[in-house]
């Protein structure tokens, strides 16, 4: 099992994955709406990055509530690359030609 910080988390935890901290206390989901509770009083709601988040240890996992999401995950990713990279593109461009 591989244990992440809160910003390795976020940019290893893929469509559809859930992510727990090491006292099972907090369990999030990825969705194409962002970052969700997916458990508790606040399930279903944005996840708002505060401090005692930074602390956490997470480690991220697939259920069988995350199955409903593998459909949509090699184009949900492949749109997010060609974002990063049409990105990446225009500021080559502006650094390029100021």
């Amino acid at each position: 099992m591989n244990w992440y910080t809160l910003g390795q988390m976020l940019s290893a935890i893929r469509l559809g994955q859930k992510a727990r901290t090491m006292d099972s206390m907090r369990t999030v989901i990825r969705t194409t709406d962002g970052l969700l509770w997916a458990e508790g009083r606040q399930s279903g709601q944005r996840v708002s990055l505060q401090d005692y988040l930074f602390t956490d240890l997470w480690t991220i996992y697939e259920d069988e509530d995350t199955a409903i999401w593998l459909p949509q995950r090699d184009s949900h990713e492949q749109r997010e690359r060609e974002m990063l990279e049409n990105q990446y593109m225009e500021w080559r461009a502006q650094r390029r030609f100021p």
